[in-house]
């Protein structure tokens, strides 16, 4: 079930892999996620002495969840993958040229994971040629749908 997604990674990159990714969590964060107040349009992943960390992402806090400390919406939270994989991604992101970015947060068995993809940063003509595609696939839908009646 998804909770949050990062609609803009797909615009502005070309996502090759994906990982999933459990993320180290507040409790006041995680009842925030569960009422739906996270957002990932402006989070990227760093790595940083051999982890691999979401920077940026928004969560707000509820007033009734965190109301004896001051919570930081913003601040980093480590992501847990194995080592190999770990080793992987930051041979690519170092070595190949390749960004991590976080494409969307949701739940498996109750868990909070975040799904981050390796990917390729597009050019603009590139953008516009994928807008181009969505729009003739979307006028082909609107041709059959008629032809159908």
């Amino acid at each position: 079930m998804s909770i949050a997604d990062n609609k803009k990674a797909f615009h502005d990159y070309f996502v090759e892999e994906q990982y999933e990714a459990g993320i180290v969590l507040q409790g006041w964060e995680v009842k925030a996620i569960r009422a739906g107040r996270a957002q990932l349009k402006e989070a990227y992943v760093i790595v940083k002495n051999g982890e691999i960390f979401l920077f940026g992402a928004h969560i707000g806090a509820l007033p009734t969840a965190s109301t004896h400390i001051h919570p930081d919406s913003v601040r980093t939270r480590k992501l847990l993958l194995n080592a190999a994989e770990i080793s992987k991604l930051i041979g690519k992101v170092e070595r190949s040229g390749y960004t991590m970015v976080p494409l969307n947060l949701h739940f498996v068995k109750g868990r909070i994971k975040c799904q981050i993809g390796l990917a390729k940063g597009k050019k603009q003509h590139d953008k516009r040629d994928t807008e181009r595609e969505k729009d003739w696939q979307r006028e082909q839908q609107k041709v059959m749908k008629q032809n159908r009646r």
